[in-house]
Order: C-alpha cells, then sequence, then structure tokens
C-alpha cells in the first residue's frame, strides 16, 4: 500500500481532535501512513489514552490565569468542558502553575510550549502533564491561547481579571513604570467598555467608510453644509463609543479616558500614552 502523504492540515486536523501537540501528531501520522484513525489509536498507545477519547468533546467554559517573573507578564487561557470543573481545586492549580511555567520559560509560541519539558516533572512535556489532568478530572482539557508582555523600565503594566478569570485585561502605558494602580484603573475600564481600538486613528478606513455610509443615510434635505457636520458629529460619537482613549472613564464619567492621561501626567510632571491594550474573554 502506498504510504500517504501527511500534509499540515492533517496533522491540523488531528491536532484540533486529539488536543496532542503538534510534533505527537506529526509522528503518529507518519507512524500510521497517514490514517487518521490509527493515528488516533497510535496517541492512545503512547500513553494519552484517557485524553484523547475525551478530546472531541466541547471546551465551552475556562479561565484566563496570569502570572509573572521578574521581566515579563502573561495572560493563558485554559478550557473545559464544565464550569464545575473550571472551579475544581486541581483545575485551579493546573492552570496557575501553567502560567507560572510560561512566566518563566518564555515559549516562541503555544506548539513549542505544548513540546517542552514541564520543569517540575521533566520526564513529561507540557501537552503529556495536561493529559495527566484530564485522566484525573475526567473532562477535556485546552490550553488555547498565551501571550508575553515583557516588562520595561519605559512601561507601567496594568492587569484586571472579572468574572474569577473569565474576562481578563492588560493595559501597557508608556511614561515609566510605577504606575501600574492608574494601569490596572484603565484595565478595569477596558473590561467594562469593552472598545475595539485604542484611538481613532486605529480604525480601518472600512469601518469608518460604512460609519459615514450610514450616517449620511441617516441624514437627508438639509444644506450639504450642515450635512457635513451632522456626519462629523455622529463619527465623533462612533469614536467616543469604540475608541479606548475617547471613551468616558468608568471611574470618572466627567473626563474621558485621554483626558485621564493627560491630568495624571501633568501631575507627576512626565507624559503618560497608552501602548497597547488587550481585552481576553473565555471562549472568543
Amino acid at each position: 500500500m502506498t504510504a500517504v502523504k501527511v500534509t499540515p492540515e492533517m496533522v491540523k486536523e488531528l491536532r484540533e481532535r486529539t488536543g496532542v501537540g503538534m510534533g505527537k501528531c506529526k509522528e503518529a501520522l507518519d507512524q500510521s501512513q497517514g490514517d487518521m484513525e490509527k493515528a488516533i489509536d497510535f496517541l492512545r498507545k503512547s500513553g494519552m489514552a484517557s485524553a484523547v477519547k475525551k478530546e472531541g468533546r466541547e471546551t465551552k467554559e475556562g479561565t484566563i490565569a496570569t502570572a509573572e517573573s521578574s521581566d515579563v507578564i502573561v495572560l493563558v487561557e485554559i478550557n473545559a468542558e464544565t464550569d464545575f470543573v473550571v472551579q475544581n481545586d486541581r483545575f485551579k492549580q493546573f492552570a496557575q502553575a501553567i502560567a507560572l511555567e510560561i512566566a518563566e520559560t518564555k515559549p516562541a509560541s503555544l506548539e513549542s510550549f505544548l513540546e517542552q519539558k514541564y520543569r517540575k516533572d521533566p520526564t513529561v512535556t507540557i501537552d503529556q502533564y495536561r493529559a495527566l489532568v484530564v485522566q484525573s478530572l475526567g473532562e477535556h482539557i485546552k490550553i488555547r491561547r498565551l501571550q508575553l508582555f515583557p516588562k520595561s523600565s519605559q512601561l507601567s503594566i496594568g492587569v484586571y481579571s472579572h468574572m474569577a478569570g473569565k474576562i481578563v485585561t492588560l493595559v501597557e502605558m508608556e511614561g515609566g513604570a510605577g504606575q501600574e494602580m492608574l494601569a490596572r484603573d484603565i484595565a478595569m475600564h477596558i473590561a467594562a467598555e469593552s472598545p475595539d481600538y485604542l484611538k481613532p486613528e486605529e480604525v480601518p478606513a472600512d469601518v469608518k467608510a460604512r460609519e459615514e455610509e450610514i450616517a449620511r443615510g441617516q441624514v437627508t434635505g438639509k444644506p450639504q453644509q450642515i450635512m457635513d457636520k451632522i456626519i462629523e458629529g455622529k463619527i465623533k460619537a462612533f469614536y467616543d463609543q469604540v475608541c479606548l482613549i475617547c471613551q468616558k472613564f468608568v471611574k470618572e464619567n466627567t473626563i474621558s479616558v485621554a483626558d485621564l492621561l493627560v491630568r495624571e501626567g501633568k501631575r507627576l510632571g512626565k507624559p503618560l500614552a497608552i501602548r497597547r491594550f488587550v481585552r481576553w474573554k473565555v471562549g472568543e
């Protein structure tokens, strides 16, 4: 029988079906001459039987764990099938251990992280450690995504966790370290207001054009100059809704986030600016 050529798409499919790392999936497909079901059997025989049997189940619940080392802060989303397991102490310990492992080892990607050895038990990889937890808890568990944020003397990083890790936000604020509380307040604002962009300049041209078209359709029968003013006002209102620095600050709704940065910058005697932000929600 002619062996089937193993393609990246096949490896990806096996990864999605099993939750096992890409390297192991490639090995299983090579050993099984491209036969998907035989590859799954191969993975079971390799010591991940209980895990693989559960991998097809959908993971809609989860938590976003955070950790930091001397030079980096990390976010990692870990999913499970039910909130019952997410609230289990074993799952919580696993999530925190994974976050700390990322902070200490600084992997280049999720895939490379899954393949690396677990420092507390070098006889297993991170993915095999995950499989052991699956066996222990009886549900499919998936490390879905991770991101590292390097620390710097020029940055203050604020992290805010909402709903027991269901939503986590992070803000990088330029202007020097030491303003983490202010950055955290802005991260809390982001959790509540869910901005799509940092500032108007970052709104894609097609999004702005669509809003202008909608606004123009709402304004008819007026002189062009008046129409232009009304449309300009509607676009500003759109920016006030979707751009972080334009939004009214949730803890002090008489000023915008931009006004807050200016005021606090003057108080500190140095300019402050938000470099970037992220807003993670479980399952998104």
